[in-house]
């Protein structure tokens, strides 16, 4: 049983090691040699990676956090039927 636990405490140790080397924040740099990636089809031109990070809005809408003031009746729902 000790044996299972020194292999578990050392797994546990290297993957807390190993785990800070996932984030690294170093800017991207092409491999010499390699093309870059092609244009989209039927896009214009080729997207730039600040482009590409850019979320459109349709991804990210904004919210409406208007809050209700009072209560209000629901209006009717064609499709709320009741289960047959």
């Amino acid at each position: 049983m000790t044996m299972l636990r020194a292999c578990v405490v050392l797994l546990s140790a290297t993957a807390l090691l190993a785990l800070p080397a996932c984030g690294s924040r170093q800017k991207l740099t092409p491999v010499e040699g390699t093309a870059p990636a092609p244009k989209a089809y039927g896009a214009p031109m080729i997207a730039t990676p600040d482009q590409l990070l850019t979320p459109s809005t349709q991804s990210r809408p904004e919210r409406n956090v208007e809050l209700r003031r009072k209560s209000e009746a629901r209006a009717d729902d064609p499709f709320d039927l009741p289960p047959e």
